[in-house]
């Protein structure tokens, strides 16, 4: 995840059209949950919805009226345990339903490409919106409204429902994630492509030298408050023991493919989602015994050796820490030293740093070690085609941008397949890859990944 892209410049004359237009089919329209409390305090996220990409993306996905519809059924709750009940099932009808369109099964709904991974984002959101607002006449307590924003979080981005058919003998056990958009207030049209990644491989099945293999996937959230809150350790927790492999994915750099040899347990304060920054050192259970990097047991050497796809695939070295007994954070090209202090691992010291140290470092205390091989893919950067470049009157799709996304998404599936096939735990040892040549901290370059 990288915000390369210019700052976004305003879009107040298709704003003004959607916000009338809204206005008017609102004083006729049933009324949501949300919109019965006007004071309610909406998040960041939830307030870009409002925009005129995200209104467009939602129309031409047909994911304009998931809201709405969710709203009406939350409204018609007449129990905090019925209220549950809805906001867990349609959650988890969001993430199937957006997953069928990924995958070419049911009606496209509109013209946008079905690669798409935005109609999901902006759709939660939505339905994360009218749960804020909600104000039954049950009553319904604060830590309850968290209660709630919490199953519908966890249901709608797949994390509920990662689960292997049993019976399936010989059939290896694969768990890929990704992320939302991020820096939408540079360009509100980002799509994230480990995303688009999540939703065209989920439930599906590869073929490997070893036979089929299943692929599971989630999608995590571009906010600080939530990884210290364990929604990775929540969700990989019950996975890992049971998978031959994992993959934890996100956007990089522009042009190329990462796999990031190590991890950091540093912040680095970059905004996320909700333009919130932390920096300090990744907090997790147990800190006492917690270590400065992780390290990936993905089988790097194989992969960056392999014909994947047009992107070139790097194994990445590089480090940021402050070698011990000093001050002053410097790089380091192969890798930290002894007794050093992370300031940024491979994968920068944003969130994809944090969501691979998180899950390496789960894999090593679950006692997996070497034998799971895991850790963290970058993709390149989504862009937009040449002529399509501006964020304040650019097109919100393209051929190129389509082009693009779907070529990164049949890469991952690509570098997931020969992972696969090196067979055994920490085979990337056996040589040394195409290594990334001493890149910098992207912290402090303006190329933050996530």
């Amino acid at each position: 995840m990288s915000p390369l892209i210019s700052p976004l410049t305003s879009r107040r004359a298709r704003g003004a059209t959607i916000a009338l237009a809204a206005l008017l089919a609102g004083l006729c329209a049933p009324t949501s949950a949300a919109s019965a409390s006007a004071s309610a305090a909406l998040t960041v996220e939830e307030q870009r919805l409002d925009r005129a990409v995200p209104q467009e993306i939602l129309r031409r996905s047909g994911f304009d009226a998931v809201a709405p519809v969710f709203g009406r059924a939350l409204a018609g709750a007449r129990s905090y345990a019925q209220a549950e009940r809805i906001v867990e099932r349609q959650g988890a009808r969001l993430w199937t339903r957006a997953v069928d369109r990924a995958q070419g099964r049911g009606p496209a709904g509109g013209d946008l490409s079905r690669d798409d991974d935005r109609p999901l984002y902006w759709a939660r959101l939505g339905m994360t919106r009218e749960v804020r607002g909600w104000k039954p006449k049950f009553g319904l307590t604060e830590p309850q409204r968290a209660v709630l924003l919490g199953a519908l979080e966890r249901a709608s981005r797949g994390q509920d429902s990662i689960r292997y058919p049993g019976g399936a003998r010989g059939t290896k056990r694969i768990l890929v994630t990704g992320f939302d958009p991020f820096t939408l207030d540079r360009d509100v049209r980002i799509s994230n492509p480990s995303g688009a990644t999540a939703l065209a491989l989920d439930g599906t099945v590869i073929r490997t030298a070893d036979g089929p293999a299943r692929i599971e996937t989630a999608v995590f959230p571009v906010r600080w408050e939530d990884f210290a809150d364990g929604t990775v350790e929540r969700t990989l927790r019950g996975s890992l023991p049971r998978v031959d492999l994992f993959a934890t994915v996100s956007q990089g750099r522009v042009g190329r493919f990462d796999i990031e040899r190590t991890n950091g347990a540093w912040r680095g304060g970059f905004a996320d989602n909700d333009n919130i920054g932390r920096t300090g050192t990744v907090p997790v259970t147990d800190p006492a015994t917690q270590p400065q990097w992780t390290t990936t047991t993905l089988p790097y050497a194989d992969i960056v050796a392999a014909d994947t796809g047009r992107f070139p695939v790097y194994d990445n070295t590089s480090v940021t820490e402050i070698p011990a007994g000093g001050t002053a954070a410097v790089v380091r090209p192969d890798g930290p030293t002894p007794g050093s202090t992370a300031r940024a691992g491979g994968g920068g010291d944003y969130l994809s740093n944090e969501i691979a140290y998180r899950a390496t470092l789960l894999r090593d205390r679950l006692g997996l070690g070497p034998r799971l091989p895991g850790g963290h893919v970058h993709t390149p950067v989504l862009q937009f085609g040449a002529g399509n470049t501006d964020p304040a009157t650019g097109a919100v799709t393209d051929p190129e941008f389509v082009r693009n996304r779907l070529d990164i998404i049949a890469q991952v599936r690509s570098i997931v397949t020969v992972a696969v096939d090196a067979g055994a735990a920490g085979s990337g040892a056996r040589g040394s890859g195409t290594t990334d040549p001493g890149t910098t901290d992207p912290g402090t370059t303006g190329s933050t990944r996530g």
